[in-house]
Parts: structure tokens; C-alpha cells; sequence
């Protein structure tokens, strides 16, 4: 009854990679109890934050239940697959369902474009139940090796092996992860739910618009290409938000990765690493932001943001085949 533990200490600190590599097998394999889809979920969103983590490794209860609830809300609400246990409805389906029905929120609305007062009650009710059915969960599956948490506190704590080790082998963990999640899906739902269902849970964690961070930008960056320093007008579709490494790759969206961008070179540069002297642009860029301490926006979304990270993102991004090179 692991699920029902409030407390989870770290049981292993040191573990060699092939430890870590027979754990992860069990986790996805059918050795791994899984009445739900809850699992791979937490995986998911333990991959899209692995950049987040603070110098103690840790992770809060609501960077991770943000990351959950956009999971489930773009699988149950945009892409109606409602099926995400075996017997009863999910806890997580019913409080989606709650909150779209109530709000009358059409289907094709994903998480991202919902109210902010919204989304932070979603996702603080989507919190409580990760507390009772899946922290102690995935705990026990890893046997205590892989993390720590803590309700009272609401932190989860990775085993730095562990964090070493998914950053790694992101890319693989990532593709593992969707294929295993999208076989679950596929045997709880029918046709035609199911059309393109590898697609749909890798997408899942994608925002349809990145608008937001393209008004900060241009508020406090040269309205230029970052690339080729060309002028942007502002004529529609001239600027882009362009992630410096490959969405694909960090699956997920925080500004010291985002730059502002031409159509020319987003097109070219499209899922490619940017030759290395841009990442010293982009370092400076992001010193530039944590200046502006004035401005609470950008001190929240620079937050757990150091430059160690940046090049250990471009670094790890090579190491998981994103070894093309681009240049405008």
C-alpha cells in the first residue's frame, strides 16, 4: 500500500546505471501494477521539469501537479479519451470533467488557452490527488531508490544519480515512456479515440501559443532576429518565439530557452542545435532578464534558472542525437 504513504524517504543514494536501467524496466513492464495511467503520467512530468530542479534536486508539489494536470487535461479534454483506468473513473478524469462541464469549456480548448484563476484551482485539486494515489506509488515501484517526498512539505526530491542519469538518457526515457502510456490508453479506449494515439501523448505536454513569452520579449529585447539580427516588424507571422534547444528535446517551455526569431530561421533552423557561439548570446540575454528584479513576471519565470543549466541542456541535447548543427 505504498500509494497511501505521506512520507517517502530516499532508500538508495548511490546507484550504478545498470540499477537504474533494471528499475526502469520494472516500472514499465507489466511487473509494475497499473490501474491507471497514473505513472507514466508522473514520469512524464518528472521528464518535462528535469531543468527545474533547485541545488537540493527538488521539485514542488505544484510544478509537477501543473505538469500532470496538462497531461491529462489535453488526452481528456482536447483528444476525448476519457479511459485513463481499469473499473472505475480515474479521480483526475472526474475533475476535469467537473470543471470543463461547469464552465462549459469546448472540446478543442487546451490547457494552456484556460483562465489562470482557473487553471491554478484545477491544478490544486489535481495536486491533492496525486497525494493520495501517486507520489507513493512510483515510490514503491523504485523501491525508494529513485526519490524522496513529502506531503507536509510538498516537495518531491530526486536521487541526483537518478536526475544524472534521466538527463542522459532523455530522449530514450521520453520515447519508452509515450510508447508504454500509449499502449495502456489504447487498451482502455476505443476506436476511433485511439487514431494517432502515439502522436496525441506525445503532443500532450506542447502549448498551442507562445504568445505570452513573445509580449515579455519583445518588452525587454531588441525587437531583432536572435539569429541573424535581422528587424522584426512586427508584420503578422514575421516574429516567432523559436526554442533555442528543441522543444522536442526539453519538452517543455521556459523563457531562458525562448528567443524571438525571424520566419526565415525558425524554418531553417526547425528541430536543429544552433552552433555554440549563440549559446554565449543567450547566456548574456538571460543575465540581461534576471537584472530586471523590478519586474515580478520575469523574476517567476527566471526562477530556478542558473546559466550551468542552459549549457548543461545544450550539452545533454547532443548527447541524445541532436547533433545537427545549424547556422542561418
Amino acid at each position: 500500500m505504498s500509494h497511501k504513504l505521506k512520507v517517502g524517504e530516499l532508500r538508495e543514494a548511490y546507484l550504478l546505471e545498470e540499477d537504474i536501467w533494471r528499475v526502469f524496466t520494472v516500472v514499465l513492464s507489466s511487473k509494475s501494477a497499473k490501474s491507471s495511467t497514473y505513472k507514466y503520467a508522473l514520469m512524464k512530468s518528472l521528464i518535462e521539469n528535469l531543468y527545474q530542479v533547485n541545488e537540493r534536486h527538488e521539485l514542488s508539489y505544484d510544478q509537477l501537479a501543473y505538469s500532470f494536470t496538462k497531461i491529462y487535461w489535453n488526452l481528456i479534454v482536447h483528444h476525448q479519451l476519457i479511459n485513463q483506468n481499469r473499473g472505475k473513473i480515474a479521480r483526475v478524469v472526474t475533475i476535469i470533467k467537473e470543471v470543463q462541464d461547469a464552465n462549459s469549456i469546448p472540446p478543442e480548448f487546451v490547457f494552456d488557452k484556460i483562465d489562470d484563476a482557473l487553471q491554478l484551482k484545477l491544478v490544486s485539486k489535481v495536486k491533492a490527488t496525486m497525494k493520495e494515489n501517486v507520489y507513493g506509488a512510483l515510490y514503491g515501484d523504485t523501491r525508494g531508490s529513485f526519490y524522496a517526498f513529502d506531503h507536509k512539505k510538498e516537495t518531491l526530491t530526486l536521487n541526483p544519480k537518478v536526475h544524472q542519469f534521466m538527463l542522459n538518457y532523455q530522449r530514450l526515457i521520453v520515447n519508452l515512456t509515450n510508447y508504454h502510456m500509449a499502449a495502456m490508453i489504447e487498451q482502455l479506449n476505443e476506436v476511433p479515440s485511439i487514431n494517432y494515439l502515439l502522436g496525441k501523448v506525445e503532443s500532450i505536454a506542447k502549448r498551442s501559443s507562445l504568445s505570452a513569452f513573445e509580449r515579455v520579449l519583445l518588452t525587454y529585447s531588441k525587437a531583432d532576429c536572435f539569429y541573424c539580427q535581422k528587424t522584426l516588424t512586427g508584420v503578422k507571422r514575421e516574429t516567432h518565439v523559436d526554442h533555442f534547444i528543441p522543444w522536442s528535446f526539453v519538452q517543455s517551455d521556459h523563457i531562458w530557452n525562448l528567443v524571438l526569431s525571424c520566419n526565415r530561421c525558425n524554418t531553417s533552423k526547425s528541430d536543429k542545435l544552433p552552433e555554440r557561439a549563440f549559446l554565449e548570446y543567450i547566456i548574456k540575454r538571460n543575465h540581461s532578464l534576471i537584472e530586471k528584479k523590478e519586474d515580478e513576471t520575469i523574476t517567476n519565470l527566471m526562477k530556478n534558472y542558473k546559466q550551468k543549466k542552459i549549457v548543461m541542456l545544450y550539452d545533454y541535447s547532443i548527447k541524445n542525437g541532436f547533433d545537427t548543427i545549424w547556422s542561418p
